[in-house]
C-alpha cells in the first residue's frame, strides 16, 4: 500500500537535476485534451536513437535469436545445465539464472533452483565443475574464502534443499533467508548454516570489518511479505504506528565466524530508514508520486540492494523509494549519513561507486524487471541510471543514462546489474538491461554519459513476453561475463575502438582480483606498467590535458627500451606542470598528469 506524497515524510534532500521526461509528461496529466488526443500524444517517442542501429529488428528466438554487437565480441555461450532449465520453454521462472560471483579461476552462477560452478581458466571454453540443486528462489550468490552464501526468498525453500517444496502455511522446514555453504571441497559443497529472516533474502551483501579478521558480516535485504510469527518468532507484519517492532523498515546483520560458520547468527536489525530526530522508523519516502508528471515511487520500507565499499567505509543502498549512504565502519551498526529521492525513479534497485568514490550510479527497476520499459514511448530518464556526484558526504544528481535504442513490447528491459571496467583515468561500466542486452557506458562526465560498446539478441518471442535477458554483466580479470536468465552464460572480450584504445583495455586487464562480489565493491589499483602509462597519455592527448611537447617526451620515454634516467626526468617535468596547473599558471589535467608521473617513476624503479 502506498500513501500520497502530500502526506509523506520528505527527506531533506531531493535530486536537483531538471527532469525533461517529467516535464514532457505534465501535459498528459491535464484533463483538457480529449482522450484520443492524449493517447496519440502518449504514443509519441520519448527518446532519440539512431534509426540504423543494428539492434533494431533482430529476429526473435530462444536459442537462435538474431544478434548484434559493437566493440564487444561474444567468445562463447554456455546453455544452462540439466536441472536448471525447462527444455520446453524459456519462461519457466523456477529455473531463472540470477547473479554471479567469482573467485580465482571460478565463476559461481546463482539460479532460482540452486547454483553452478564453472572453471573459467580458459574464458573461451568454460567448464562446468559442479551443479548444486537447492531450490529457494532468487539464488543470488557471494563467495568469501571457503564460504558461499546464497539468498532464498520463495516459500518453496527448504532447510534441507529438498525439491519437494513446502506446502504448509507454517512449517519448521521452510527457509527464508540465507544459506551458507562450505566450498573448501568443491566436489562436495556442504550447507553448514541457514539463517532465517522475516522477509527472506532478495539480495545480500558481504561486509568486512578491517578490525575483525575472524568474522565476515552479511547484510540481508528482504523484500518479501513478512512471514508468520508462528513460523519465525518475532516476525511482526504491522505498520510502525501499530507496532514499533514491525519486521518492515529494517535490514538484518548476520555475523559469521570464519572458523565456525555454522554459528552464523543475526546480531542486529538496524532501522536505517528512521527519522533520527523523531525516532520514527518510517522516516524516509512515504510512497506515491512527486507531483504532476512524475513517477510513482515505492515506499521506503526495504532495500533491494546495498553495495558496500570497504575502502571508503561506506555503502550505497538502493532502497525502494530512496538512495542512501551508510557509514559501515562498524559493520554491525550501519548508520545512514545521506539520502536522496528522484522524481524519475519508481524503485531504487542497485548502486555502483566509481573507483575513486567521487560518484555513485543508482539504477531504477521501473516495472520490476519483467516489463518492457525501454520502448520508444518510455521516457529516457525512467527505468534508467541516475548518476550522483559524492562530495563531502553529500549526493548531488549530475545526469542520467538509459539504453539508447528502443526495445519491443515483448522484451522486458530496464536498468539492471553491472560493474566497473577498471580503465585507469575513466569511469566505465558494463551493465545488464535484461532483454535490452549488454551496454558499456562511459560516465566519466556524468552529465554526458554515452555508450561505447554493446551486445544484444532479439526477443525470446515476438508473440508473447517471457522474462529473460541479462540479469548481470560483470568485468572480471580481463573479460565480461553475462548471466542470461534463460540462455545461460555468455563470455565477451572488449574490442579496441575510437572510444577505447588497446592500451586502455590492456591496462584494465592488469587490475586483477582474487575474488569479486558486485555488492562488496573492490578498489582497483594498477601496477607501474607501460600500458597504464600509455592509457593515461592517450587520454590526456584526447582531452587536451597535456602540453604537446610534454606528450612527445612521454611517448619517447615509454617506447622502445626503457631508461630509468629518462623516465625520471620526464616524471619530474610532469610534476612541474602539475604544480603550475594547481597555481593557475597553466592549463591541463593536474590529477591525471600526477598519476602518469607516478607510473613513470614506478617504471623507472623497475629498471
Amino acid at each position: 500500500m502506498t500513501t500520497s506524497s502530500s502526506n509523506a515524510f520528505r527527506p531533506r534532500r531531493s535530486a536537483g537535476l531538471a527532469a525533461p521526461a517529467a516535464l514532457a509528461l505534465i501535459a498528459l496529466a491535464l484533463p483538457a485534451a480529449p482522450l484520443a488526443a492524449q493517447q496519440a500524444e502518449m504514443a509519441e517517442p520519448r527518446m532519440s536513437w539512431d534509426p540504423n542501429d543494428p539492434r533494431i529488428g533482430l529476429e526473435a528466438g530462444w536459442r537462435d535469436a538474431g544478434e548484434a554487437s559493437w566493440n564487444l565480441t561474444l567468445l562463447t555461450n554456455l546453455q544452462r545445465p540439466d536441472g536448471f532449465m525447462n527444455p520446453e520453454t524459456p519462461g519457466d521462472g523456477r529455473f531463472t539464472n540470477t547473479d554471479l560471483a567469482f573467485q580465482g579461476d571460478r565463476l559461481f552462477q546463482g539460479n532460482y533452483n540452486g547454483f553452478q560452478v564453472f572453471d573459467i581458466s580458459d574464458p573461451n571454453a568454460p567448464r562446468l565443475e559442479v551443479a548444486v540443486v537447492c531450490p529457494g528462489g532468487q539464488g543470488d550468490v557471494s563467495v568469501y574464502g571457503d564460504l558461499l552464501v546464497m539468498s532464498a526468498q520463495e516459500n518453496r525453500g527448504r532447510l534441507d534443499c529438498g525439491v519437494e517444496g513446502v506446502e504448509e502455511t507454517v512449517s519448521d522446514q521452510r527457509l527464508l533467508g540465507v544459506r551458507i555453504f562450505d566450498i573448501s571441497d568443491l566436489s562436495n559443497p556442504r550447507q553448514v548454516a541457514a539463517v532465517q529472516s522475516c522477509r527472506g533474502s532478495h539480495t545480500h551483501t558481504m561486509v568486512e570489518d578491517p578490525t575483525d579478521p575472524d568474522h565476515v558480516y552479511i547484510y540481508i535485504q528482504g523484500t518479501g511479505r513478512v512471514r508468520p510469527g508462528d513460523e519465525l518468532p518475532g516476525c511482526i507484519d504491522a505498520e510502525p504506528e501499530e507496532d514499533q517492532n514491525t519486521a518492515l523498515f529494517r535490514i538484518e546483520v548476520v555475523r559469521v565466524p570464519l572458523a565456525a560458520p555454522e554459528e552464523a547468527e543475526v546480531v542486529n536489525m538496524p532501522r536505517i530508514f528512521a527519522d533520527y530526530e523523531t525516532g520514527d522508523v518510517a522516516g524516509l519516502w512515504g510512497g506515491g508520486d512527486h507531483g504532476a508528471g512524475t513517477q510513482s515511487t515505492r515506499r521506503t520500507n526495504q532495500c533491494h540492494d546495498i553495495t558496500a565499499y570497504p575502502a571508503l567505509g561506506l555503502a550505497a543502498g538502493a532502497c525502494s523509494g530512496n538512495g542512501i549512504l551508510l557509514d559501515i565502519t562498524d559493520p554491525v551498526n550501519p548508520v545512514r549519513v545521506e539520502e536522496v529521492v528522484d522524481p524519475n525513479f519508481a524503485y531504487w534497485h542497485s548502486a555502483t561507486f566509481t573507483n575513486d568514490g567521487s560518484k555513485v550510479l543508482f539504477t531504477d527497476e521501473w516495472g520490476g524487471g519483467s516489463a518492457p520499459r525501454c520502448r520508444a514511448t518510455d521516457p529516457d530518464t525512467w527505468g534508467a541510471n541516475a548518476i550522483f556526484r559524492l562530495e563531502d558526504g553529500e549526493l548531488e544528481l549530475a545526469g542520467y543514462y538509459k539504453l539508447p535504442v528502443p526495445q519491443t513490447e515483448t522484451e522486458n528491459c530496464v536498468a539492471h546489474n553491472g560493474s566497473l571496467i577498471p580503465v585507469p583515468g575513466r569511469d566505465i561500466m558494463v551493465q545488464a538491461w535484461y532483454q535490452g542486452g549488454v551496454s558499456v557506458l562511459d560516465f566519466t562526465d556524468p552529465a554526458n554519459a554515452y555508450e561505447i560498446a554493446y551486445f544484444d539478441r532479439g526477443p525470446l518471442s515476438d508473440e508473447e513476453l517471457f522474462t529473460g535477458g541479462y540479469w548481470s554483466t560483470y568485468w572480471y580479470n580481463g573479460f565480461v561475463y553475462g548471466a542470461e536468465i534463460s540462455r545461460g552464460i555468455d563470455v565477451f572480450a572488449l574490442e579496441a575502438s575510437e572510444h577505447l584504445s588497446e592500451a586502455e583495455i590492456e591496462a584494465a586487464r592488469l587490475a586483477t582480483l582474487d575474488e569479486f562480489n558486485a555488492q562488496m565493491q573492490p578498489r582497483y589499483s594498477w601496477p607501474a606498467a607501460t600500458p597504464v602509462a600509455r592509457a593515461y597519455l592517450e587520454q590526456l592527448v584526447r582531452e587536451g590535458g597535456i602540453l604537446s611537447a610534454r606528450a612527445q617526451e612521454v611517448e619517447g620515454a615509454i617506447s622502445g627500451t626503457l631508461s630509468a634516467d629518462r623516465l625520471t626526468r620526464v616524471a619530474t617535468a610532469l610534476e612541474g606542470d602539475v604544480a603550475q596547473i594547481r597555481a593557475a599558471a597553466l592549463g591541463g589535467d593536474a590529477d591525471k598528469l600526477e598519476a602518469l608521473a607516478g607510473v613513470l617513476r614506478g617504471l623507472a624503479a623497475q629498471q
